[in-house]
C-alpha cells in the first residue's frame, strides 16, 4: 500500500530522524567531546543534550498525536442514542494528519447521524403504518362483530322469559363496553380527528378521553392566531401528547394536569406540566422518553423534560414552524 509523506506514519518517522540528526549534529559540531575517561562535565553535558531530545520528541510527537488521544476519548465515551460531541480543532483547514483525522471523525458522525435519522424515519413510518392497519381492522371487523352481538342479543332479550332480562341486560352492556373500549384503542391508534378537525380538536379530544377514562382533569391552553403546520409535524405533536399524558395516568399519580399549545418566537411549543410524583436523576429512557425525542428530531424539533421527586414533571416539545418569531401567542 502506496503511503504518502504526510501520513500519521511517515510523520512520526521525520519526527523521530529529524531530532536524531539535529542530536548528532550537535555532536559533531559542538565543542564537546568524550573522553576515554568521562568526567564530570561531559555527563552533564550527555545528560542535558539527552533531555533536551527526549524534550523536542516528546513536544513534537504530542503536537501529531494529540488529536488521535482525543478521537480515542471521544469514541470511548461516545453516547449510544445522543448526539455526539464535535472535536475542537486548533487547524480545521490544515493538511496535518491530526486535522485530517478530525475532519474524517466528524464527516463518519455526520453519516452515522444521518443513518439513524433515516432508521428513525423509516421505523417511526412502518409504525404508524402498522397502527393505522391495526386501527382499520379493529373498527372493520371487531367492531362490526361486536356490535352484530349487541344487535343479536337486542333480538334474544325481546324474545326472552322475564327472568332472563337482567342477565341479557348485563350482556348487552358488557358487549357495549367492549365495543366503546374497541373504538376508543383504534382512536388512539389512528386518530381520525387529526386528519378531519385538526390539531387542536385532537389535543383537545385527548384529553378529554384521559379524564373520561380514569385519569386527572385536563386543563388545555392554545394560544390564538397558531400556524398551520404539515401533517408530519401535527402527527409528531400529537403522538408526543399522547405519549406524555399516557405516562401522567401510569406513572405520575397526578391530581392536575396542563396541556398548553403556544408559539414561543419562530417555533411551537407543546407543554405538559402535572403534579405528581415525579422522579429524580436521570430520564428514564423506558419511559416512552426515546420515542418522543426521535419523533421530535424528524421534523427537526426536540424534547425537555424537567423533574424532581414530589415536584411533578415538564414535559415540553419545541418544533419549528418555519415562519419568522412573533412573540408569545402570535
Amino acid at each position: 500500500m502506496r503511503l504518502s509523506t504526510s501520513s500519521l506514519y511517515w510523520k512520526v518517522c521525520l519526527i523521530n530522524g529529524a531530532v536524531l540528526l539535529a542530536g548528532t549534529l550537535v555532536l559533531v559540531l559542538s565543542p564537546a567531546r568524550i573522553s576515554a575517561r568521562v568526567v564530570v562535565s561531559e555527563v552533564l553535558v550527555l545528560v542535558v543534550g539527552l533531555a533536551v531530545v527526549l524534550a523536542a520528541n516528546a513536544f513534537l510527537l504530542h503536537t501529531a498525536l494529540a488529536p488521535v488521544d482525543r478521537v480515542i476519548r471521544a469514541m470511548g465515551t461516545a453516547p449510544i442514542d445522543g448526539t455526539v460531541a464535535r472535536l475542537g480543532d486548533g487547524d480545521p483547514g490544515g493538511d496535518g494528519a491530526g486535522s485530517r483525522l478530525v475532519r474524517s471523525y466528524h464527516a463518519m458522525i455526520d453519516r452515522l447521524e444521518t443513518e439513524r435519522s433515516t432508521s428513525n424515519a423509516k421505523a417511526l413510518a412502518a409504525q404508524e403504518a402498522e397502527r393505522h392497519r391495526i386501527a382499520r381492522e379493529l373498527h372493520d371487523q371487531v367492531g362490526q362483530s361486536l356490535t352484530v352481538v349487541l344487535l343479536g342479543l337486542k333480538q334474544v332479550a325481546d324474545r326472552a322469559p322475564a327472568e332472563l332480562a337482567a342477565e341479557l341486560d348485563l350482556l348487552r352492556e358488557s358487549a357495549r363496553a367492549g365495543l366503546d373500549d374497541v373504538r376508543r384503542v383504534a382512536r388512539e391508534l389512528r386518530p381520525g380527528v387529526l386528519d378531519d378537525l385538526g390539531l387542536q380538536a385532537a389535543l383537545a379530544a385527548l384529553a378529554t378521553d384521559v379524564a373520561a377514562h380514569g385519569g386527572p382533569v385536563v386543563r388545555r391552553t392554545f394560544a390564538p392566531g397558531l400556524p398551520e403546520l404539515p401533517h408530519d409535524t401535527e402527527l409528531v405533536v400529537y403522538r408526543v401528547a399522547q405519549e406524555a399524558l399516557t405516562n401522567v395516568v401510569r406513572h405520575a399519580r397526578a391530581t392536575r394536569v396542563g396541556l398548553s399549545l403556544l408559539r414561543v418566537g419562530g417555533e411551537l411549543q407543546l407543554e405538559i406540566e402535572d403534579d405528581g410524583i415525579g422522579f429524580d436523576g436521570a430520564v428514564r429512557a423506558g419511559a416512552g422518553v426515546s420515542g418522543m425525542r426521535d419523533r421530535a428530531g424528524l421534523v427537526g424539533g426536540s424534547v425537555e423534560i424537567v423533574s424532581s421527586g414530589g415536584h411533578g414533571t415538564v414535559v415540553r416539545l419545541r418544533v419549528p414552524t418555519g415562519l419568522p418569531g412573533q412573540g408569545l401567542g402570535a
